[in-house]
């Protein structure tokens, strides 16, 4: 990606509405560049889809948590089928399969902290394959708006550790 890419990318994550017109004025280059370089970074993969970013708080889920689960026995069938299940919970904003002691993480948003213990209690401790379930309730979230390219880390070796 060249700077161009990566100018499209940003303007496009803060607001994926803007007209082509708009997003070529805003970087600086013609609008079939803009286009072509959009359908480009569509094509590579780098830009996934378009939606509407939705407040949790706004739909009368302010609560969140991260509740992390640890499954036996242990399968791809079995991590594979719980990262799906909870997927399509509504209670849902995210699913990652981690290392460690966990072996799933689901982020949720809830109305309130009785309807998380009650979600927690009645839906996810219950199952028997589920052996460790823990609750983490977040107190902020903040959900970065840009995502771009990191910099090329400079190569270990003759610096000195804390230049």
């Amino acid at each position: 990606m060249d700077a161009v890419d990566q100018a499209i990318l940003r303007r496009l994550q803060r607001d994926g509405r803007q007209t082509n017109r708009e997003l070529a004025e805003a970087v600086g280059v013609a609008p079939s560049t803009a286009l072509e370089r959009t359908r480009a970074l569509r094509a590579r993969g780098v830009i996934t889809g378009f939606h509407a970013a939705v407040d949790p708080e706004a739909l009368g889920r302010g609560v969140q948590a991260l509740i992390s689960i640890r499954i036996r026995p242990q399968s791809r069938e079995a991590i594979e089928s719980t990262r799906d299940t909870m997927a399509a919970l509504p209670e849902t904003l995210g699913v990652f399969v981690v290392t460690g002691n966990e072996d799933i993480l689901v982020h949720v948003a809830v109305p309130s902290t009785q309807y998380l213990r009650d979600f927690v209690l009645d839906r996810l401790a219950r199952r028997k394959e589920f052996v460790d379930v823990r609750t983490t309730v977040v107190f902020d979230y903040v959900q970065p708006v840009e995502q771009t390219e990191l910099p090329v880390a400079e190569p270990r070796g003759r610096r000195t550790p804390y230049a």
